[in-house]
């Protein structure tokens, strides 16, 4: 049985005006540099992580317009190399907004920039926590998807967050 899901304009614990996904959505681009691959020419993972954090924060800040910090990474699959020479380009966006809490969702690809030929190596989520000025988590607005998949990867958002919260039981007992 498919549950539905209300989505509503204003979050009624705070009374923030909700948001769209497009507001979110970022497009970040570096090239890929000798100084961040290793001896096989390939991306370092750690590299393509920092800035997977970076455009995740940006998606954030552009959702909350807050201060945020990392929480967890929840997933994060590599699938193909980056090779030196090519564009990494990190497409974000938030799938989720909670309480305090924000799921974003990174994809990363390799392109060719001679041929326009793109890669998709990297798919990861993210929880960024919103903070107020003396560090304490601080209310986020509500997020309004309007697209068949913008309500999906809401949906899945929060069946990630239910997962999160009992492995995080799980290993407190």
């Amino acid at each position: 049985m498919k549950r539905s899901v209300k989505f509503s304009k204003v979050n009624r614990k705070n009374a923030l005006p909700g948001r769209s996904v497009r507001a979110s959505r970022t497009e970040m681009i570096e090239v890929a540099l000798p100084e961040d691959a290793n001896p096989l020419g390939n991306i370092l993972g750690g590299r393509v992580m920092h800035l997977i954090d970076i455009a995740g924060a940006i998606a954030t800040h552009r959702h909350c317009h807050r201060q945020a910090v990392t929480a967890s990474v929840d997933h994060l699959d590599f699938l193909n190399p980056i090779r030196v020479g090519e564009l990494i380009v990190l497409e974000s966006q938030v799938n989720r907004a909670f309480t305090t809490s924000i799921e974003v969702g990174v994809e990363v690809f390799s392109e060719n920039f001679i041929t326009g030929e793109r890669k998709h190596t990297t798919t990861a989520f993210l929880t960024f926590v919103a903070i107020d000025q003396s560090g304490n988590p601080s209310l986020v607005p509500p997020l309004i998807p309007k697209t068949h998949e913008e309500r999906r990867r809401y949906r899945e958002a929060g069946e990630r967050r239910k997962a999160r919260i009992a492995a995080r039981a799980k290993r407190t007992n």
